[in-house]
């Protein structure tokens, strides 16, 4: 146990100690920010286009995580770059600040950019959504600002759609299915093979997916390899004798598709008081980031293809490690979701927005919450850290991962974040 606590406390300094190190200047200017008028309602527009932007995405479309990332990349990208121009280009745009007076109403700008994005992303969805933007601009005084106000957003979406064109995404890739001992393979209940497309779409913000590359996983024959094994073995499977109640809901609770991330980022910029640009500027940060960490994680996923714990297990005796010991029906807690094993998305995902979320702050001990339908509970986290370090567990604890992608996808999000937060979103002057 005293190894795996030296672990996760060298992979916590680097995803969210190392990102505080370089906070301060995003500290002073979200105060700085403070100071701008741009908000021109007491709801915060971002939040509720946020809402909206969740319906469309998971309750409507059902996009599962890897690609709910890219969507809400996409809608908050946009968002950022209407509401920063209109502030007076405070940040670094993402994509382009169109020219503004600061007049023009940010409500509208807000809703615009996200409703346009959203309509391309989803044009079945695009009555439900027209009638859901027109009764928000509805509300919105019908002047010059109003009219202003669309225009930037227009823009900024359309900037968003044309940048996305042809970024890889829904391709046609699969996942290799191997036979030999450390492949992967479809695995059950499903047997299913999915958005292998994820490890080749085109980044937002990193240079290329395959820049953080990792040495890959154990080797089947060594210590840690049957350590992670037999880690997941006792405490991951279906009837584990040595799982907690609570490490059993945590592992249910991180597992939901309806993901707390998005929860926690509205809480926080609620109980934060963040204006409309901070909230922007927040949302976009850690969408972004996240987006590409887990395209990051997916691409480690493609060049390793390992097989998943209940592959490793139910073959142990073909991996040549005197260390394991096969058990043909062991089954994990949770559904083995379907492509590979190493690296972690959920973990990098995590990571990458709690140390997004850490640098934003300038700091760690911001208490947050998020109720998942699925475990029936909420689980309260103290700050930012202790949420990479459950996730990490959760994953072990559901049986899905290994601790080495845990640990390895964990490192892999704190680098997206630490590249990201160098050169996107700062502060211009």
């Amino acid at each position: 146990m005293a190894r795996w606590a030296r672990a996760r406390r060298g992979i916590l300094g680097t995803a969210v100690v190392g990102v505080l190190a370089a906070a301060l200047p995003v500290a002073a200017g979200l105060s700085a920010a403070s100071a701008v008028g741009v908000n021109n309602t007491s709801t915060n527009a971002v939040i509720v286009w946020d809402r909206n932007a969740q319906t469309a995405i998971w309750d409507v479309a059902g996009q599962q995580p890897q690609v709910q990332a890219r969507s809400f990349a996409m809608v908050h990208g946009a968002v950022y770059d209407a509401v920063n121009a209109i502030a007076g280009r405070p940040y670094q745009p993402y994509l382009l600040a169109p020219r503004t007076s600061g007049r023009e109403s940010t409500d509208a700008a807000v809703g615009t950019a996200a409703f346009q994005v959203l309509s391309s992303l989803f044009p079945a969805q695009q009555p439900r959504l027209r009638a859901q933007y027109d009764e928000w601009m509805a509300n919105l005084p019908d002047n010059a600002a109003k009219r202003s106000g669309t225009a930037v957003g227009d823009q900024t979406a359309a900037a968003m759609i044309s940048a996305r064109r042809n970024d890889g995404a829904f391709g046609n890739q699969t996942w290799p299915v191997g036979t030999q001992p450390g492949q992967w393979r479809p695995t059950p209940p499903t047997f299913a093979s999915d958005t292998a497309w994820v490890a080749n779409l085109k980044p937002f913000l990193i240079p290329s997916a395959s820049m953080f590359r990792s040495a890959g996983p154990p080797a089947l024959t060594s210590a840690q390899y049957a350590r992670d094994i037999n880690e997941v073995k006792a405490i991951g499977a279906v009837n584990s004798t040595t799982r907690t109640l609570d490490q059993t809901q945590a592992a249910i609770w991180w597992h939901d598709r309806h993901l707390g991330e998005w929860e926690i980022k509205r809480q926080l910029a609620t109980s934060r008081h963040l204006n409309t640009l901070q909230t922007a500027r927040m949302f976009a940060m850690v969408d972004l980031t996240e987006a590409d960490a887990t395209t990051a994680c997916f691409n480690e996923k493609a060049a390793w293809t390992s097989w998943r714990p209940v592959t490793a297990i139910q073959l142990a005796d073909t991996d040549g490690n005197p260390a394991t010991t096969a058990d043909p029906n062991w089954l994990p807690l949770l559904v083995t979701p379907p492509h590979p094993d190493f690296t972690s998305g959920h973990t990098c995902f995590t990571t990458a927005s709690m140390s997004t979320l850490a640098f934003f702050f300038g700091r760690d001990d911001i208490p947050f919450s998020a109720y998942s339908a699925d475990s029936g509970t909420t689980r309260h986290f103290r700050g930012f850290s202790q949420a990479i370090a459950e996730v990490i567990e959760a994953r072990v604890w559901g049986g899905i991962h290994t601790r080495s992608a845990d640990v390895e996808g964990a490192k892999i999000g704190a680098k997206v974040t630490a590249y990201a937060t160098r050169n996107y979103f700062r502060p211009r002057s």
